[in-house]
């Protein structure tokens, strides 16, 4: 068959359809090459721009530091004794495990472990503390779900998951010996050291049944985790807000007294755990440790032996109070709490402080039921510098008005505002009338009249008459309640002066001022609130400004702030800090002035020093009060003492307040003289420690 000849035409087309291609392939090589040129240039900028920044990312995303929580420094009495010290113990943690399982059957796993923990926990725990749930360990364990498998947030909440969760701190020698011999059972869990808080009691015998007292715990105070200090203290939002100090949620930190007054020198400075991790934040390889450093120690004022012995006599005199069928302390029968300061004369540096009833600040560490909670909701706060109800059905608050432990005052109010001389003779008539047509009038207690006054004898006998006739009524009539200079304002300053109704600067957190009713009360006259404020019923102060009053009374006129830390050291003993005592001010009379309060308070009648070994050294200047209150409606009597001794060369003053305790030289009065023995024994009220 022979072939057709080919046509111009077709060979024409055959030519287009060859160019049309090699325009295609062309084309598809130069857009390869452009391809290309693109990548090798793209490859070239990584290699040589970007590798250094993707190697260091690669490094932080293959290593992972998480803070260790520093080790706080310990805090000791005058003498060494440890008061509140820092302990290595183990803790029980779990990592979140990476798994390929369906998330029901990982959960039911999560569910199973934290069973499991909550049995060995009770059965290797120690049987004195409360244990923690399965519900309250699958919560710690931050997976997302409750112990009935219910989602409670999304994965993207949880948190970072190369960090461990703590479970439980201080573990058993038991369950750290079985959790370690079943380790392969329980996976993601492990056991690291820690340091623990612990506050000590006064027992020497620790096989001894008698638990102690824990010693000055309000003052010392307790510790919170940083995530509860954060929603609750200005101190630490302040620090996560504007310098953050890399604290761990879980770290426990200072939340009230001495912990949170010097948390910065306790705390110590943070350690970091470096984890080996995979794309996916799983750990896979050994942890490095850098150890914490170790906070510095503080080293108190407070001699444990007087600490105690004043916590040991408020205690047994509130039990004698309840129980006493005597008819003289019979108002005292529903005392059920008791405030004391001993502060030194001429340093300012404290001694004792009490608040009774105490607790064990232990609690706070951990965790702790609502039973236990419930069983000291009115104990942990400082009565001694702010308000504190005993209970709730009483309400009887530790905020008392001073009553006539202020008549000292008073008289040197009197006597520098020239309305009474030291030898003024007031004729008590047991009633004195004022007001607008004398229709108002106050009396002397149980209604005494106490004939011819003088000053002194005026506040040895404790007439509510003098001081409101001679120096409430006449500084009122002096000044008015008009013009530029108020008589109220002149009272109030003098009140200030003496450091009551202002801070005392002692720093502790939440102190109170005190209420200075005679300026704020509506319901008297100015001439009205100076009478009653007069013999100390128009004011309510703390017992700590009661003692640095008391103070002043002995040192004349000296205000020294409040000091509790004697010196600050490193761990290792080394001195950073010496604190030196501090004059805030000093107010000036004439040593007459002095003289005629000095005579008035050491004739005054008080109890429990009729049996001194040393007449000299107690010879005790004092004032007792009874100061009345209004509580729920019904009137309660709050028994109020102050002292201090020795009378010619004082050394320590003392302020006892108990509320509702009645009469001030029963229901108070007694707690003083072993406050003052201990001290005497500790450092001597003439300066020769006596010794136990």
């Amino acid at each position: 068959m022979k072939h057709q000849p080919i046509t111009e035409e077709q060979q024409k087309k055959e030519s287009q359809k060859r160019r049309h291609f090699n325009i295609r392939i062309n084309v598809f090589f130069f857009f390869t090459f452009l391809l290309f040129s693109i990548l090798i240039v793209q490859l070239a900028r990584l290699q040589f721009v970007d590798g250094k920044t993707f190697s260091a990312d690669e490094k932080r995303t293959r290593n992972k530091d998480i803070t260790i929580a520093p080790i706080r420094g310990n805090i000791y009495d005058f003498n060494g004794a440890p008061i509140a010290y820092t302990i290595s113990s183990q803790s029980i943690f779990y990592n979140i495990q990476q798994t390929s399982k369906e998330r029901e059957e990982y959960n039911d796993e999560l569910i199973a472990l934290a069973k499991q923990l909550e049995q060995i926990f009770l059965k290797y725990g120690d049987k004195k503390v409360s244990q923690p749930t399965a519900s309250a360990i699958i919560k710690s364990m931050d997976v997302g779900i409750d112990i009935q498998g219910n989602e409670i947030k999304p994965d993207s909440e949880i948190g970072i998951i190369f960090v461990p969760r703590r479970i439980k701190t201080n573990l058993t020698k038991s369950e750290i010996a079985f959790i370690s011999e079943h380790r392969d059972e329980l996976k993601g869990i492990e056991i690291s050291e820690e340091s623990t808080r612990f506050y000590d009691t006064d027992i020497t015998d620790k096989t001894s049944n008698d638990k102690g007292s824990f010693i000055a715990p309000q003052l010392i105070g307790y510790m919170r985790p940083y995530n509860t200090a954060t929603r609750n203290l200005s101190f630490y939002k302040d620090i996560e807000k504007d310098k953050p100090k890399k604290y761990l949620n879980e770290e426990y930190v200072g939340f009230d007294g001495l912990e949170l007054l010097y948390q910065d020198d306790l705390r110590g400075t943070p350690g970091s755990k470096t984890y080996p991790v995979d794309a996916s934040a799983q750990i896979i390889g050994q942890v490095k440790i850098k150890p914490p450093e170790k906070g510095h120690n503080l080293w108190l004022t407070i001699d444990k032996s007087v600490q105690v012995a004043a916590q040991k006599a408020v205690a047994a005199h509130l039990e004698f109070l309840q129980h006493s069928t005597d008819k003289n302390y019979s108002l005292g029968n529903k005392a059920v709490a008791g405030y004391a300061v001993a502060i030194e004369v001429e340093t300012g540096r404290v001694m004792a402080m009490v608040s009774m009833p105490d607790y064990d600040p232990n609690l706070w560490i951990g965790g702790m039921t609502q039973t236990e909670f419930d069983q000291f909701q009115y104990s942990y706060t400082n009565g001694t510098i702010r308000e504190r109800y005993a209970n709730l059905p009483n309400r009887a608050s530790s905020l008392v008005p001073p009553g006539s432990t202020l008549k000292p005052l008073t008289v040197l109010v009197g006597l520098k505002e020239k309305l009474i001389t030291p030898t003024t003779i007031y004729p008590d008539s047991g009633t004195f009338y004022y007001g607008k047509d004398n229709n108002s009038h106050i009396g002397n207690s149980d209604g005494h009249s106490y004939g011819s006054l003088t000053p002194a004898r005026a506040i040895a006998v404790s007439s509510n008459t003098f001081m409101g006739s001679q120096i409430g009524a006449k500084l009122y009539n002096k000044y008015g309640n008009a013009g530029t200079v108020k008589a109220i304002d002149v009272w109030d300053t003098y009140m200030k002066s003496f450091g009551l109704g202002i801070l005392t600067g002692s720093n502790l957190p939440y102190e109170s001022e005190g209420l200075r009713e005679y300026v704020d009360n509506k319901d008297q006259s100015a001439q009205a609130s100076l009478v009653f404020g007069s013999f100390g019923q128009a004011a309510r102060y703390t017992t700590l400004q009661l003692a640095q009053y008391t103070m002043m009374l002995a040192n004349h006129g000296k205000r020294y702030r409040p000091q509790f830390i004697d010196t600050i050291k490193t761990y290792d003993g080394q001195v950073i800090k010496k604190i030196e005592p501090e004059l805030l001010d000093e107010i000036v009379f004439p040593d007459e002035y002095w003289k005629v309060l000095a005579d008035g308070m050491s004739k005054v009648s008080y109890t429990g020093f009729e049996d001194v070994p040393n007449v000299a050294l107690y010879k005790v200047n004092r004032k007792t009060g009874t100061s009345e209150q209004s509580i729920a409606g019904k009137v309660i009597d709050n028994a109020v003492f102050i002292a201090y001794a020795p009378a010619d060369h004082p050394k320590l003053a003392v302020a006892i307040v108990v509320p509702e305790g009645g009469f001030g030289r029963l229901g108070a009065g007694p707690i003083a003289r072993p406050i003052f023995d201990a001290y005497d024994q500790a450092f001597g009220l003439d300066g020769v420690p006596k010794g136990k």
